[in-house]
C-alpha cells in the first residue's frame, strides 16, 4: 500500500503542470487474477476489489482519481465564469404545487440557491406562508435532504423522511402541526416507502437492519409492512404483512380517502406488480392479482368502486372500475378504455376523473365523469409536460404545473367544476425562452422504426455542422423523456449550444410495447436508436462528430457506455453518469435484482450471451479511438453502486491507447441524485459543460 500512496502523491504534482493536449497520467490501479465462469465462459474481473467501498485501498484510489480529474477541470480557463453564470441563472424562486389538508395548504419553496427547498404552510391562498419544515437546518452542507413528506387527513400531524448523503435509506419522523415541534417518533431502515395515514398513524414498509459495513451495497431483502402509531417507539409498530417464503419481494400499502380500504401492492421488479385489498379492520388481504407481469395502480375509490390504472390487455394503459363487493377479474369494467395516447396518470378529485395522457412524448389532460364520459380537455400554453392534479375526491380546487424546454414552470390553480385555469405562481428566470425554438423531429432507426426527438436551440441558428450539441437519452424502465425546463440547460443554449433529447425505445413514450421493444433480447434496439439520433444530427448539419457530446444517467449511463463502445467515432465527448456498467453483476447489489425484467440476468445462459456482448465494462476496445470520457458517480450511491463506474474507468484507462482524457469525477457525500444540494448540482453541471466545451474546442463567451 505504501508504494501506492507515494504514487498518488506524485500524480498531484504531475497534474498541476500537464498541458491541455498531453495525455494524462492516471493512477496505477492494481489488477488481480480474479476470474468468474459463466456457463462455461471465463470472464476476468481484475478490478473486483473496487467493489469494496469500505476498504482503505479503494478510498485512496478514489482520492487519486479525483486528484487527476479536478486538476484537469481546474485548468479549463472558462470554468469559473461558467459556474458564475450557472449560479446567476439558477438563482430564481422555485415553488411546488400547494396541497390542501383539512384547510391547510402545504407547499415547497426555494428562494433560489438554498441547498434544499423549504416546506411552508398557510390557511388561505391569499395570505403569506410561514415556514413549517426547513431541511437546510438538518446539516450545514445541505447533504441531509427531505425524502418524504405526508400530512395526516385531519391536518394534525406531518410525517417526514430524511436521507443522508444521497442514500436511498430513509429515517422517518413526525411533527405536530399545531406546535411545529417534532415528537419522539423515529423510524429507521426505511427504503422506497411512503407514509399512508390511517387515524393517528400510518402504514409504511421497511427492511431489517443491515450488517455493519454492508449498508450501501448489501442486497435488500425481507421487506415488511408495518403500522406506526404516533407517539410510540418503532419497536411497538404492528406488523401488517410479510412473506418470508418470498424474501426478494417488496410491499407497499395505501389507504383510500374514506379510510374504508387498505390497498396492498407487491413487486419483484420495476415492471409489473401484484395487488390486493382488505377492509380496514379485517385480518387478511385478498389478492386480486397474484402475478407480476402487468401494472396495477389504485388511484381512488367511490364507496365500493375502486379505480385502478393498468396495462392489462392495454399496452397504452386504461382505467378500470372494480366492484369490491364482486371483485373477480371478469367483472372489471373498462371505465377509460385504451386510447391511441398513453394514459400516464389519473386522479379522482372533485367527483371527476382527471387523466393525463402522453401523445408523442408531450402531455394532454382530459377530464371525465365517473361513468367514463369525456367532459373537456384542459388547455395549456403549448407543447409541454404537466405535473400535479393531486387532492381528495371532494376537493373542488387543485393545482398543476406546466413546463417545457424553453418555458419555465408555471403553477396553475384549476377549478374542477368550471374547468377554469388561472395562473397561481409564475416563475421568473434570467432567461428569455421566446428566443429559442423547440422542434420535434422523427428519424429512422436501424430497423426502420420511427423515433421522435426534441431539438432545442436559438432561433435563426445557422445549421453548418459547427454547433456544440448535447444528445441526451435514457431508454429504459418504461420511463418517458418529456419536455421540461432546466436552468442549467438555459446556459448551454444561450452560448449557441443545441440540446437534443431522443425518445428511444425502452422508455414509455408509446406504452408497454415501446418499453418491451428495448428490454432483454431487444436491448440493442435502444443503442441503435441512440446511434441513429446522433447520425441524424450530423447528417442534418446540426452538428458534427467534433462538436457532439453524449450524456445519460443511471440506465442512461449504461446507454452512453454501450454506444461509445460501439460507435466512438460519432462523439467528441461522453459523460456516462451513475451508470450500470457491469451487466454481469448488477443484480448482486442492493435492489439491482429488480432490473432483471429490463436487462435479463447473467444467471440465465442465453441472457448472459446477449448482455455480455454489450456490457460497457466488458466491451472496451484496445483498438478504437475513444472520445473524451468523464464518468460521474458518488460515494453514497446505493441504487447503482459506484463500483460499476470504478471498474469501468479503471478498464478504460488501462485499455485506451489514445490521448483524449478518460477520467472519473467521484462526488463525496452524495448518492444517485435524489436530494442533492443545490451547491453540488451547480458544481457538477459546471464540470460537465466545461468538459464538453473543452473537448469540442469551443470557447463560450461569458
Amino acid at each position: 500500500m505504501k508504494k501506492y500512496l507515494v504514487f498518488f502523491a506524485t500524480i498531484a504534482l504531475v497534474m498541476a503542470c500537464t498541458p491541455k493536449n498531453e495525455k494524462l497520467q492516471y493512477p496505477e490501479t492494481r489488477k488481480s487474477d480474479h476470474v468468474d465462469t459463466y456457463h462455461g465462459t471465463e470472464v476476468a474481473d481484475p478490478y473486483r476489489w473496487l467493489e469494496d467501498d469500505n476498504s482503505k485501498e479503494t478510498g485512496e484510489w478514489v482520492k487519486a482519481q479525483n486528484q487527476v480529474t479536478f486538476s484537469y477541470l481546474e485548468q479549463i480557463p472558462f470554468r469559473d465564469a461558467l459556474k458564475e453564470r450557472l449560479t446567476e441563472v439558477w438563482n430564481y424562486p422555485k415553488m411546488g404545487n400547494p396541497v390542501n389538508r383539512n384547510g391547510i395548504y402545504f407547499y415547497s419553496f426555494n428562494t433560489g440557491l438554498q441547498n434544499q427547498s423549504v416546506i411552508y404552510m398557510k390557511e388561505s391562498l391569499e395570505e403569506e406562508g410561514e415556514i413549517f419544515l426547513d431541511p437546510n437546518t438538518f446539516s450545514e452542507d445541505g447533504t441531509v435532504a427531505l425524502s418524504a413528506f405526508s400530512v395526516s387527513r385531519d391536518g394534525k400531524y406531518a410525517g417526514y423522511g430524511i436521507s443522508r448523503a444521497g442514500s436511498d435509506w430513509q429515517e422517518f419522523y413526525v411533527r405536530d402541526i399545531e406546535t411545529g415541534e417534532d415528537l419522539d417518533d423515529k423510524l429507521d431502515w426505511v427504503k422506497f416507502s411512503g407514509m399512508s395515514w390511517y387515524k393517528d398513524g400510518f402504514f409504511y414498509s421497511r427492511y431489517p437492519k443491515p450488517e455493519q459495513g454492508n449498508q450501501l451495497t448489501g442486497s435488500n431483502e425481507n421487506n415488511k409492512v408495518f403500522y406506526h402509531q404516533v407517539g410510540t417507539p418503532q419497536s411497538e409498530d404492528k406488523l401488517i404483512y410479510e412473506d418470508p417464503d418470498n424474501p426478494l419481494r417488496g410491499f407497499g400499502v395505501g389507504v383510500t380517502d374514506d379510510e374504508q380500504y387498505a390497498i396492498i401492492s407487491a413487486t419483484e421488479s420495476t415492471s409489473g406488480n401484484a395487488f390486493g385489498y382488505k377492509k380496514i379492520g379485517d385480518k387478511d388481504f385478498t389478492w386480486l392479482v397474484d402475478s407480476f407481469d402487468k401494472d396495477y395502480r389504485a388511484i381512488g375509490n367511490n364507496d365500493n368502486i375502486l379505480y385502478v390504472l393498468t396495462n392489462q390487455d392495454a399496452p397504452r394503459y386504461k382505467l378500470v372500475a372494480i366492484d369490491l363487493d364482486d371483485p373477480a377479474t371478469g367483472n372489471w369494467k373498462d371505465l377509460l378504455p385504451e386510447q391511441e395516447e398513453v394514459l400516464q396518470t389519473c386522479s379522482f378529485i372533485g367527483g371527476k376523473l382527471i387523466a393525463t395522457y402522453m401523445k408523442d412524448a408531450h402531455d394532454v389532460v382530459k377530464v371525465f365523469d365517473t361513468e367514463g364520459k369525456m367532459l373537456h380537455e384542459v388547455e395549456f400554453p403549448g407543447i409541454g409536460s404537466v405535473g400535479g392534479f393531486s387532492g381528495e375526491k371532494d376537493d373542488q380546487v387543485t393545482f398543476y404545473t406546466f413546463t417545457s424546454f424553453n418555458y419555465p414552470p408555471v403553477i396553475f390553480k384549476y377549478d374542477i367544476r368550471e374547468n377554469k385555469s388561472e395562473i397561481f405562481y409564475e416563475t421568473e428566470v434570467d432567461f428569455d425562452g421566446s428566443k429559442y425554438d423547440t422542434k420535434q423531429v422523427f428519424f429512422e432507426s436501424k430497423d426502420g422504426t420511427k423515433i421522435p426527438m426534441f431539438i432545442i436551440h436559438k432561433k435563426g441558428m445557422k445549421m453548418n455542422g459547427e454547433n456544440p450539441t448535447i444528445l441526451y437519452g435514457y431508454g429504459g424502465f418504461n420511463i418517458s423523456q418529456t419536455p421540461g425546463f432546466r436552468a442549467s440547460r438555459a446556459v448551454w443554449l444561450e452560448q449557441g449550444g443545441i440540446y437534443a433529447v431522443a425518445n428511444i425505445r425502452g422508455g414509455g413514450e408509446y406504452g408497454e410495447d415501446w418499453h418491451k421493444a428495448g428490454t432483454i433480447f431487444n436491448k440493442q434496439n435502444v443503442f441503435d436508436d441512440f446511434i441513429a439520433a446522433a447520425e441524424y444530427l450530423i447528417a442534418e448539419d446540426y452538428t458534427s462528430p467534433a462538436k457532439l457530446g453524449v450524456l445519460g444517467g443511471s440506465n442512461g449511463g449504461l446507454l452512453v457506455g454501450a454506444v461509445v463502445n460501439q460507435r466512438p467515432e460519432l462523439f467528441a465527448a461522453a459523460i456516462p453518469a451513475v451508470g450500470v456498467m457491469d451487466m454481469l453483476r448488477f443484480h448482486k447489489f442492493t435492489i439491482g435484482r429488480y432490473w432483471v425484467t429490463d436487462y435479463g440476468s447473467s444467471d440465465d445462459p442465453d441472457q448472459f450471451e446477449y448482455i455480455y456482448k454489450y456490457s460497457p465494462l466488458h466491451n472496451i476496445s484496445t483498438e478504437k479511438e475513444y472520445p473524451a470520457v468523464m464518468v460521474t458517480t458518488a460515494d453514497h450511491d446505493d441504487r447503482v453502486v459506484p463500483a460499476h463506474s470504478f471498474k469501468y474507468i479503471a478498464t478504460l484507462q488501462e485499455k485506451y491507447q489514445g490521448d483524449n482524457p478518460v477520467i472519473i469525477r467521484i462526488e463525496t457525500d452524495a448518492g444517485h441524485g435524489g436530494g442533492k444540494p443545490t451547491s453540488k448540482y451547480i458544481e457538477e453541471v459546471t464540470d460537465e459543460y466545461a468538459f464538453f466545451w473543452e473537448n469540442m474546442d469551443f470557447v463560450p463567451e461569458f
